[in-house]
């Protein structure tokens, strides 16, 4: 933990059987670090900080149990669905619950945060929700990140430690209420994943157009034609391709082999089957009958190797 974090001073109840369960995930600068352990206290000290200091925060998602922290006269208790922060140069103390903890953490250079220093500090220490807005779209980043890291390459870490930096300034101007403190390029991040995250809720939705996500979240038709430009496509087409992916999914998985096509391509927003059956074999060379079929033989080949 010293090594992977800065120094700190660790003790538990069940020292003499302590089990605990992490992870290192490095995005360029931003480390993540999924854990599950049994209870704990951490220290800070001050003597530790003068050993050495990274100068970084530190943002906890506690996914499991509970937690309190002292920072200085400072005192936060956090459940589940509950961010805390902490900062490598303040002296503090965390305790755990009595429970199996379960936490995704998140630890960034200040200098690294598009937001004033001195308005990122007032949020240390502070508890922050994650079942809604912001901070639960922060949270869904981290759980779907930490869940899988091996569909992403070597090459996206810096860019998904830019979206999640840019998150977590997001979520501290929000616990300001002043959005005002990020960039213009920030805000304008901020609300494309919003707004994407939006889409993928209600990809469902056949009356989901441009038309009604602008209206949704207060922006003009033009200017989310706009935050689209840097996703090099346009509204309706991202859209499009995020249901034909979901359909696809659903076609290669072998608990649905015996759904009817037409039924799949509903339940992703595609009211005519014609319609869908044309934007897929478009989108993967096949018409929708003959990929299905393919993946199953496929799948069956390989179990039959495998067993």
């Amino acid at each position: 933990m010293s090594r992977a974090h800065a120094p700190m001073e660790l003790s538990s109840d069940h020292a003499a059987d302590f089990r605990v369960h992490q992870r290192l995930i490095e995005l360029g600068a931003v480390s993540v670090w999924p854990g599950e352990f049994q209870p704990l206290v951490i220290r800070r000290t001050p003597k530790l900080i003068r050993q050495s200091d990274p100068e970084v925060y530190q943002l906890t998602l506690v996914l499991k149990g509970s937690g309190r922290l002292v920072l200085g006269r400072q005192e936060a208790t956090c459940d589940a669905y509950d961010f805390h922060s902490n900062d490598s140069s303040r002296p503090s103390e965390t305790w755990t619950g009595q429970e199996h903890t379960k936490i995704v953490g998140v630890q960034f250079p200040k200098a690294q945060l598009p937001l004033p220093r001195g308005r990122a500090d007032q949020t240390i220490g502070r508890r922050m929700s994650a079942k809604e807005g912001v901070g639960a779209l922060l949270a869904q980043f981290l759980t779907q990140l930490t869940s899988n890291t091996d569909q992403y390459t070597p090459d996206d870490a810096p860019r998904l430690g830019t979206v999640l930096t840019d998150l977590v300034a997001a979520l501290f101007a929000h616990t300001l209420d002043t959005d005002t403190s990020l960039t213009p390029e920030t805000r304008r991040r901020n609300l494309t994943l919003l707004i994407q995250a939006f889409i993928q809720q209600h990809l469902h939705d056949p009356d989901l157009t441009p038309r009604s996500i602008a209206a949704a979240h207060h922006i003009s038709l033009s200017y989310l034609h706009r935050l689209f430009q840097d996703e090099d496509a346009t509204v309706a087409s991202w859209i499009r391709r995020q249901r034909l992916e979901r359909a696809r999914h659903n076609l290669t998985d072998p608990a649905l082999r015996t759904a009817p096509i037409h039924s799949i391509a509903a339940r992703w927003g595609f009211t005519h089957p014609a319609d869908f059956s044309r934007a897929f074999r478009t989108a993967y060379g096949l018409p929708p009958s003959d990929y299905r079929h393919q993946a199953t033989h496929s799948t069956a080949q390989t179990q039959h190797r495998v067993g």
